[in-house]
């Protein structure tokens, strides 16, 4: 059963009036910056997270990123084409009959498959609601499918609750699909359309069909096909994004996968070691609890059937593949003095809500590195971009810094004024 946050329609609510009441809300947001307190949460942080991103609301069209080539390639190789079969059959001929579309995305938001009703399919077009299309919330602002990425849980976006002007007159319901074995996020299942897709009842059949997906893929590990549909078709240096989000983000060749928080920790601390660590420093490095050494050792032989070409060395354990990190990007932008581009790289703390002492030190060191560099610049778009976000919202010191250096005629002025009052009252 759907927990009532992630309803975008609770039973009972009228669509026109809560329609009308978005409208505004989603026009004052834009205007001013300001989100309604009576939003709904996880609304309110992904709105404030695309625009922190960069994203115009007004103007914004989800980029599309894979030509025809690469996209059959990147279907042909993906884990979820397997499943493909059971979602045609278990939503998408329903989907099509009702006026429907049904999508499928990769871990970083791009669209693979996009199926259903004909002629709701042209005028998803107009939106780039398209194969090879990126809807990551980065690329096309608060959306069903991008949201549940950001999450990592079942989503439902209604109407004007999209940030992207472009989108609002559409609702949508999706959830992620996991790797059965690994936890990892392989992609979302999306249903889009009219009010009808915001249904309680909308959202429990995506749910059921993930189920079903999920099912199948551990079904078919039981007995492999003779071709590796697993096996990546291309090679590219290999990337591990862990900022903001739930787990991390693997990308290697075609793939992208997300990483269930363990095997994104462990992945993150190696790529952090140049020396390696040991069975016995990854369980230290993991926990304050003394970690059994099988414990880690069967946790890093899980996370080998994820890293595809990444070769992960033992004795002890390193990556002998070089992988770039969000964290190492955020660092090198700082050092080289490229401020704005840095903030707008830091989408949140390091694995936000990871636990190991580790992940912990590293996640401070970031944030303070970020924080430190702001509160002795003169750059208030970079201080007003971090303040923004939801790691920032309530740093009295970033928004007194930015109010210090804005001029009294700068249209933001009295709103930074009005949140440092409001700062300084809570704090006491």
């Amino acid at each position: 059963m759907a927990a009532p946050h992630d309803l975008a329609m609770p039973p009972g609510a009228d669509p026109a009036a809560l329609s009308q009441y978005l409208n505004r809300a989603h026009d004052t947001f834009v205007t001013t910056g300001s989100a309604d307190p009576a939003l709904r949460r996880l609304v309110r942080e992904s709105w404030r997270r695309s625009v922190a991103g960069g994203l115009d609301p007004e103007g914004a069209l989800a980029s599309i990123r894979l030509d025809e080539e690469a996209l059959g390639a990147i279907r042909d190789a993906h884990p979820l084409a397997v499943g493909m079969p059971v979602i045609r059959r278990l939503l998408v001929d329903s989907a099509a009959d009702a006026g429907l579309l049904v999508a499928v995305s990769d871990a970083a938001g791009q669209l693979l498959w996009v199926e259903g009703d004909g002629a709701l399919r042209a005028l998803a077009e107009g939106m780039h609601f398209v194969p090879g299309a990126d809807w990551s919330e980065s690329s096309a602002g608060t959306n069903a499918p991008g949201t549940a990425l950001a999450l990592d849980r079942p989503v439902q976006i209604f109407g004007p609750e999209h940030l992207a002007r472009q989108v609002t007159p559409w609702s949508c319901s999706a959830a992620p699909i996991h790797d059965p074995d690994t936890g990892a996020v392989l992609g979302v299942l999306d249903l889009t359309g009219g009010d009808e897709v915001v249904t309680p009842q909308s959202l429990t059949l995506v749910r059921a069909t993930v189920a079903a997906v999920e099912a199948e893929l551990r079904i078919a590990r039981l007995s492999p096909p003779a071709h590796d549909v697993l096996a990546p078709v291309a090679w590219t240096l290999p990337g591990l994004d862990v900022l903001g989000g739930h787990g991390a983000t693997l990308r290697h060749g075609a793939t992208t996968t997300r990483l269930s928080l363990r095997h994104s920790e462990i992945l993150l601390l190696l790529t952090e070691s140049a020396d390696g660590l040991t069975t016995s420093e990854l369980g230290v490095a993991l926990s304050d609890d003394d970690q059994a050494q099988v414990t880690v050792r069967a946790e890093l032989s899980r996370l080998r059937s994820v890293l595809g070409p990444i070769e992960l060395a033992s004795r002890p354990y390193r990556l002998a593949t070089s992988v770039q990190t969000d964290v190492a990007s955020v660092r090198r932008d700082l050092a080289d003095g490229r401020l704005r581009r840095a903030v707008a790289r830091y989408r949140g703390p390091v694995l936000p809500t990871s636990v190991a002492p580790a992940v912990e030190r590293l996640r401070d060191e970031l944030h303070m590195h970020v924080r430190s560099s702001l509160l002795v610049s003169d750059d208030a778009d970079a201080l007003l971009s971090f303040a923004d976000t939801t790691h920032g919202r309530d740093d009295f010191e970033v928004w007194e810094r930015a109010l210090s250096i804005l001029p009294a005629t700068s249209p933001r002025y009295a709103q930074v004024l009005a949140h440092v009052e409001r700062l300084d009252d809570e704090l006491g």
